[in-house]
C-alpha cells in the first residue's frame, strides 16, 4: 500500500512548436500544473517546427508520440482520417470558448480538440503617417494614391500569396469550398482578383514583394500600412510608433474583409497512454487559469473567453485589435481536400500580377487543376503476382549469384584479407543507400491517403507515362517536365564548360598578374553555400527592387518581370547555376592544363601554328580525357539542381521551369501528399540517370580506347 500512489502516478508528455515568450508562458502554465499536481505531472517538449508534422506522423502510430500535442485546427479532417488523434468528449466548460474558436474544432458532430489561442490578419498601420486607419476600401485606396511614390507606399502587403487574398475572396463574398466544393473560379472569386489586380496596375501596392520586403518598407517608413497576423509585431523596429486595426470593408460590396483564422489548439494523440490525466490538463492549459497567463506573458490571443474581461488583456492595444477582428475572420476549412488548394491558386495569382493571363482564366484553370488533384482512390490490386515475381527474380538471381560465388571461391578466400577491409563500406552502403532506396521504390507501387497505403502496383507509373490525368503540353506533365530538365542540364553543363575553360585558359596566361588573386575570386562562388546564392540571385531578379532591373534602368530598358515568362525564368534560373557552376570546371581545367607538357605548344608554334591551331589540336585533345568525367559528374548534379529551381523561381511560371526532382517533392508534399506518385517519379528519375550513366560509360570506355 505505501506504494500505491506511485502506482497511479500519471506522467503526460506535450509536444509543441512554440518559441520565445510563447515557450516561455507554456513553460509557467506546465509548472504551476505540476506544483499542485504531483501525482499528473506533464512534461512539454518542444519540437522544431520544420519536422513537427512529420514526426507526428511518425511517432504517434508506433505508440512513441506524445500525449497532447498543439498544432494548427487544419489538419484535423487528415488527422482524424489517419488515427493520429482522438475524440474529445464535451463538457459543460466548453462553453467558456469564444464560440469562434470552438465550432471549427468538430469533424463529423464530433470534438477532436480544445482551443488554444486564434491567429488571423489585421492591419497594422503606422501612427506618424495615418492618425486613423481606413474603415473602407475606397479610403485605403484614396491614402495610397495620396502617399503613392518613388519606392513609397501607402498600403503594401504579399499580394501573390493566397493566405493574405483569402481576405478579400470573402470581403467579395465568395469561398473557398460551397457544399464541400471548391468554388474558386466564381464570379465573387474573380472580382477579388480584379480589385488586386487595380492596386497593382496603379503601383498602389509593391509588386513580387516578399514577407521581408513588407517588414522593411514598414520599419523604413516606406509603407504606411500592411496587412499581417499577430506574429508581425517581432519585427517591427524598435521606437516605430504603430496601431492594429480590423480590416477595411469592401466598398462594392459592403462587408468587411474577412481573413483565414487559424485556431491553435490542443489534440489528445492516438495511443495516449494517459488519457484522463492528458485531457484533465489540457482543460486547465485551455481554461481561463492556464490562458490568463499565456495572455498576459505569452502575448497570446486566447480562446478562454473570461480572459477577455480582464483589461489587462482586453484593453492591450495589440491583443484588442485582433480580438476586435474575430467575428469578421473565416475559419480556415479543416478537410483535407484544402492542401490541393494553395499551389493552384497562388500561381493565378501570380499569372495575373505578372499579365501572364486574365483574372477569369487563372482563376478557371486552377479550378480546373484542383478538381484535377481531387481524384478517385485508384484500384487497389492484389500484391500476390507482384510478390511472386519477386520472389522469382530473387531465385534466379540468388542462382546466378552463388554460381558466380562457388567458381571464384578459391580466389575469395586467398582475398580475404581485402574482402574484410571491405565489409564495413559494403554494410554501410546496405544499409544507407540500398536499403532505403529499396523502401523508396517499395513505396511508388502504393497509393497514400488519410495517413494510410494502398497497393496498386505500377499505376502510378502508368499514371505518369501514359498522361491519364494531365496532358503531354501541361508544365506539370511528366514529358514536359523531362524535357525542361534536359534542356536545363545541357544549358548548364555547356556554358560550365565553355565558362570553366575559357577562364582557365586566361589564367594560364604567365604574363597575367595577380593570378593568384584572380583564382581565389573565382572559386568564391562555388564555395558560398548554394541556397545563400540561389536568395542572394533572386532578389537580384526582383521586378522593382532588384539589381538587374535597376542596371537595366540605367541604358533605359524598362524592368522586367523576370518570373513572368518561361524564358525569362529559366534564364534566371541558368544565370543563378552557371554562377555555381564554372569554377568547378575551372578548376579540374587548370590541373589538366598543368600536365600538358609545354614543349608540345613550343614545337607547334615554332612549325607555324596559330594560337587557335594550338588550342585546337594540341590544348583541348589533352583536355578531353580530364574534363569527360567532370562534364558526367556535373550533368549528374545539375540534373537534380534542386535548391537553384526552388529557391529562384520557385517553378514559376505555373510549374513550367520545374525539373523532374522539385516536380517530385511538390506531388510528396504540396499536392495532397502524394508519396507513391512521388516516388514513382524519383524511380524513373533514377532510370533516366542510370540511362546515361551508361551512355557516358560508353563514351569513357571509346575515349580510352582512342
Amino acid at each position: 500500500m505505501l506504494f500505491a500512489p506511485a502506482i497511479l502516478a500519471a506522467h503526460v508528455v506535450l509536444w509543441h512548436a512554440y518559441r520565445g515568450e510563447e515557450e516561455r508562458a507554456l513553460e509557467h502554465v506546465v509548472k504551476t500544473w505540476n506544483q499542485t499536481h504531483p501525482d499528473e505531472t506533464v512534461d512539454a517538449v518542444a519540437v522544431p517546427y520544420d519536422a513537427y508534422s512529420q514526426k507526428l506522423s511518425a511517432a504517434i502510430p508506433r505508440g512513441n508520440g506524445p500525449d497532447l500535442f498543439i498544432a494548427a485546427h487544419e489538419r484535423i479532417g487528415d488527422w482524424r482520417a489517419s488515427g493520429l488523434i482522438q475524440q474529445v468528449p464535451e463538457s459543460a466548460d466548453d462553453d467558456g470558448y469564444l464560440p469562434e474558436t470552438f465550432t471549427p474544432l468538430h469533424d463529423g458532430g464530433k470534438l477532436f480538440a480544445l482551443p488554444l489561442a486564434f491567429k488571423s490578419l489585421a492591419l497594422f498601420y503606422r501612427r506618424d503617417q495615418l492618425a486613423q486607419p481606413p474603415d473602407t476600401t475606397d479610403e485605403l485606396i484614396a491614402f495610397a494614391r495620396q502617399k503613392r511614390g518613388a519606392g513609397k507606399y501607402g498600403f503594401a502587403y504579399e499580394t501573390a500569396d493566397f493566405f493574405y487574398h483569402a481576405a478579400w475572396l470573402h470581403g467579395f463574398g465568395g469561398k473557398i469550398f460551397d457544399d464541400g466544393i471548391p468554388r474558386l473560379d466564381s464570379p465573387e472569386a474573380i472580382r477579388s482578383v480584379e480589385f488586386v489586380l487595380a492596386l497593382d496596375r496603379e503601383h498602389l501596392v509593391p509588386g513580387d514583394a516578399t514577407h521581408v520586403l513588407i517588414a522593411q518598407l514598414f520599419n523604413e517608413g516606406n509603407a504606411a500600412m500592411t496587412i499581417a497576423g499577430p506574429w508581425f509585431t517581432g519585427e517591427i523596429a524598435p521606437g516605430v510608433d504603430f496601431g492594429v486595426a480590423r480590416l477595411p470593408i469592401v466598398s462594392e460590396t459592403g462587408k468587411r474583409a474577412a481573413p483565414l483564422l487559424s485556431i491553435e489548439s490542443v489534440f489528445l494523440a492516438a495511443r495516449a497512454a494517459s488519457s484522463q490525466a492528458a485531457l484533465r490538463f489540457a482543460h486547465f492549459l485551455t481554461g481561463a487559469d492556464g490562458a490568463r497567463i499565456r495572455a498576459i506573458e505569452g502575448r497570446q490571443t486566447v480562446a478562454a473567453r473570461a480572459v477577455w474581461d480582464d483589461p489587462r488583456v482586453k484593453d492591450d492595444p495589440i491583443l484588442g485589435a485582433f480580438y476586435r477582428q474575430l467575428p469578421d475572420t473565416i475559419a480556415t476549412p479543416s478537410v483535407p481536400a484544402m492542401a490541393l488548394i494553395w499551389e493552384p491558386v497562388q500561381n493565378a495569382l501570380r499569372k495575373v500580377l505578372r499579365g501572364a493571363a486574365t483574372p477569369a482564366a487563372a482563376l478557371h484553370d486552377a479550378q480546373a487543376r484542383i478538381m484535377a488533384s481531387i481524384h478517385l482512390l485508384p484500384t487497389p490490386v492484389s500484391p500476390l503476382p507482384y510478390a511472386i515475381a519477386l520472389g522469382v527474380f530473387c531465385l534466379v538471381a540468388l542462382i546466378y549469384l552463388s554460381r558466380r560465388a562457388a567458381s571464384r571461391l578459391g580466389q575469395a578466400r586467398k582475398q580475404r584479407a581485402a574482402y574484410a577491409y571491405l565489409a564495413p563500406a559494403a554494410i554501410s552502403m546496405a544499409i544507407l543507400v540500398f536499403v532505403p532506396f529499396a523502401v523508396g521504390a517499395s513505396m511508388s507501387l502504393y497509393h497514400h491517403q488519410a495517413g494510410r497505403f494502398t497497393f496498386i502496383g505500377l499505376q502510378n507509373f502508368i499514371s505518369i507515362l501514359s498522361l491519364r490525368e494531365i496532358p503531354i503540353t501541361d508544365p506539370l506533365s511528366f514529358y514536359f517536365t523531362l524535357g525542361v530538365t534536359i534542356l536545363w542540364t545541357v544549358a548548364n553543363v555547356t556554358l560550365h564548360v565553355i565558362l570553366g575553360v575559357s577562364l582557365a585558359l586566361l589564367l594560364r596566361n604567365p604574363l597575367l598578374k595577380l593570378r593568384g588573386v584572380y583564382r581565389v575570386l573565382l572559386i568564391i562562388p562555388w564555395a558560398v553555400p548554394n541556397y545563400i546564392t540561389a536568395l542572394i540571385w533572386k532578389g537580384m531578379f526582383h521586378r522593382q527592387f532588384g539589381a538587374i532591373n535597376g542596371l537595366l534602368s540605367l541604358f533605359g530598358i524598362a524592368p522586367v518581370s523576370w518570373f513572368s515568362h518561361f524564358a525569362t525564368s529559366f534564364a534566371a534560373n541558368l544565370a543563378t547555376n552557371v554562377w555555381l557552376g564554372f569554377p568547378f570546371m575551372m578548376v579540374v581545367t587548370l590541373g589538366a592544363l598543368s600536365r600538358i607538357p609545354k614543349e608540345l605548344e613550343e614545337a607547334a608554334a615554332l612549325d607555324g601554328a596559330s594560337a587557335w591551331e594550338r588550342l585546337r589540336h594540341i590544348i583541348l585533345p589533352l583536355l578531353r580525357p580530364a574534363l569527360l568525367p567532370s562534364v558526367i559528374l556535373g550533368a549528374v548534379w545539375t540534373f537534380n539542381m534542386f535548391n537553384i529551381v526552388f529557391l529562384v523561381s520557385g517553378g514559376e511560371p505555373d510549374g513550367a521551369t520545374d525539373i523532374l526532382v522539385s516536380q517530385a517533392y511538390r506531388w510528396a508534399f504540396v499536392r495532397g501528399s502524394r508519396y507513391g506518385y512521388a516516388a514513382a517519379y524519383a524511380v524513373l528519375i533514377f532510370l533516366v540517370l542510370v540511362i546515361w550513366s551508361a551512355l557516358a560509360r560508353r563514351l569513357s570506355d571509346k575515349e580510352a580506347e582512342a
